[in-house]
């Protein structure tokens, strides 16, 4: 599909990092932008910036290109191929680009039932944060065909400052799972050396500035170390803890499905397993701090 023929985006979910990217579809794309989601205030505030409130089933019959933006593989797959749902409402040639986080066998799995009717797809979940999000400047990794790569990169470049064509379809989510489990193990480590320096007396903010001075240097320490694991911050309404661990579940599961005894991201479930039982599920996923903190 050539990009002068994409007339209308759709686009569903719009929460904390979909807001923002709709919205820079709607004011950087040059196209009709409709947007759904369960919660009308979003929709209500991206009007103001030209978006238009649709159902799925009429962004279904109007839209060239669908981004679905959802917490979580269960409501991809409920969106795609439940009642009403992407797959028996979309036609051939439309595309459905995920740019959730969801499980490398479904992204497969809907892929190719998708393109027994015809209808494209891409695995595009987004990386970084939700600063990145409202300033444009996400990175996005895509599985995807060549050609449905290059009908999408145009769009997904008004929100993502990096996008890389990883592969097929489910290259994107191989790379986001292992992405946030490299993250998440870092952050647990500077968690652990959060505690450990405190009890041993020295100020959590100075071992951390040493920390950034050295070989220990990383994004997780510059953002989520300084940010949130020094002065304890963890707000809600910011990727949560209980977000991190069903994606630590998504990577866990492809680590068995390809033989890699991946003892790292076990030990970090287990972590994000006792945050979620102390009560910090909803808090920001750096919150696993509070559990060396007896918290």
């Amino acid at each position: 599909m050539a990009m002068n023929y994409i007339q209308t985006i759709g686009f569903i979910g719009t929460g904390v990092m979909g807001e923002p990217m709709c919205r820079h579809l709607a004011t950087k794309s040059g196209v009709t932008v409709l947007a759904y989601d369960s919660n009308a205030a979003p929709i209500e505030r991206l009007a103001a910036h030209g978006v238009v409130a649709s159902t799925v089933h009429d962004m279904a019959q109007k839209a060239d290109i669908i981004f679905l933006s959802l917490p979580s593989g269960d409501v991809v797959r409920k969106v795609i191929e439940g009642e009403g749902g992407l797959l028996s409402e979309c036609h051939a040639e439309q595309i459905i680009v995920d740019l959730s986080t969801s499980p490398l066998d479904l992204t497969r799995e809907l892929g190719a039932k998708l393109e027994e009717r015809g209808i494209l797809f891409a695995d595009a979940p987004i990386m970084r944060t939700r600063a990145a999000a409202e300033a444009g400047t996400l990175a996005v990794q895509v599985g995807a065909s060549d050609a449905v790569f290059h009908a999408i990169e145009p769009f997904i470049r008004t929100f993502a400052s990096d996008v890389n064509h990883m592969g097929g379809i489910g290259a994107g989510q191989v790379v986001k799972l292992l992405n946030n489990m490299v993250l998440y193990e870092t952050v647990l480590a500077l968690s652990e050396a959060r505690a450990i320096g405190a009890r041993a007396g020295v100020d959590p903010e100075k071992l951390f500035v040493a920390l950034s001075k050295g070989s220990a240097d990383s994004f997780a320490l510059r953002n989520h170390g300084f940010k949130s694991i020094v002065p304890q911050d963890f707000p809600e309404q910011a990727f949560p803890v209980a977000y991190a661990l069903k994606d630590l579940k998504y990577a866990q599961a492809l680590a068995q499905h390809v033989g890699v005894d991946a003892t790292g991201a076990q030990n970090l479930i287990d972590c994000f397993e006792k945050a979620i039982a102390a009560g910090h599920g909803s808090l920001y996923a750096p919150a696993i701090s509070l559990v060396f903190e007896g918290k």
